[in-house]
Formats: C-alpha cells, sequence, structure tokens
C-alpha cells in the first residue's frame, strides 16, 4: 500500500511540475505497466486538461501513452 501512494505521490508531483509552454515534453521514469500508476496518470492528466490521444507500444515493446492540451504534448514511455 506504502508503494502505490508513493507511485501516486510521484505521478502527481510530475504531472503538476510540468512546464506548459513545451511542445513536447517526453518522461520516461514512470512504470506503465502498473494498473495504478496508469489510473493516476490518466486523472491527474484529465484534471489539469490534458486530453488522452494515444496509447500505444513503441518498437522498443515499451508502452507510450501521449496526451494533449492545446498545442503542448506530452509523451510518457514507460520504463
Amino acid at each position: 500500500m506504502k508503494k502505490k501512494l508513493q507511485l501516486l505521490a510521484t505521478a502527481m508531483m510530475l504531472l503538476l511540475s510540468v512546464n506548459a509552454s513545451a511542445d513536447t515534453i517526453i518522461n520516461s521514469d514512470l512504470n506503465l505497466y502498473n494498473p495504478d500508476v496508469r489510473k493516476c496518470l490518466l486523472d491527474a492528466s484529465k484534471s489539469e486538461g490534458w486530453e488522452l490521444k494515444s496509447v500505444y507500444m513503441n518498437a522498443d515493446k515499451k508502452l507510450v501513452y501521449v496526451f494533449s492540451k492545446d498545442n503542448n504534448d506530452k509523451i510518457f514511455i514507460s520504463k
């Protein structure tokens, strides 16, 4: 339970510290294979107005989430 709370807190801090003026933000520190991390990421992004545009598996077999807001993109790649 403590580990889940740490992951939740880490994901929230990462999302809150994102600079909105960047065109593309890439974060590859999250374990997107963990369903709790994915749920936290989706909830936090939605509350900040980011829209999920795409979810796919890249050539390195890593899970990728792409969020968009205005002309900015956030790309999360699993570690």
